[in-house]
């Protein structure tokens, strides 16, 4: 017997609008009953788990434990740019000159994930 993980839940004060930033970020849509003002909606990823975000009456106020890595499709400095204006903001930068490592960003309720190498920078990498 195993458990199949369901959904990545992320506690939040503003359900609607982080699932709405997640949706821009993922480019995957949001649940289609969701609307303004529910307390929890999710994002519908093609495959795998779902973003589940719930409102909760604490404010984040230490490091994610637990955060989401992410692959750009794109180069990793033009998806940083990209979710840097969606919102997010630069929390610790880990590039390395050679092109290595990653960045740390945040959602715009504090929540950090990491920006890796795209595969197109890491095959241009291997050359």
């Amino acid at each position: 017997m195993i458990s199949v993980v369901q959904n990545v839940a992320i506690d939040c004060s503003d359900a609607y609008e982080l699932a709405r930033f997640w949706s821009g970020v993922t480019g995957c849509p949001l649940d289609p009953q969701a609307s303004s003002g529910d307390r929890e909606t999710q994002v519908m990823l093609p495959e795998g788990p779902l973003l589940y975000f719930n409102e909760v009456p604490e404010a984040k106020t230490v490091k994610n434990r637990i955060h989401l890595c992410l692959r750009p499709t794109t180069s990793r400095e033009e998806e940083i740019e990209r979710l840097l204006n969606l919102g997010a903001t630069l929390v610790a930068d880990r590039r390395e000159p050679d092109g290595a490592g990653w960045a740390v960003l945040a959602d715009p309720e504090g929540n950090e994930f990491c920006v890796l190498r795209s595969e197109s920078d890491r095959a241009g990498a291997a050359l």
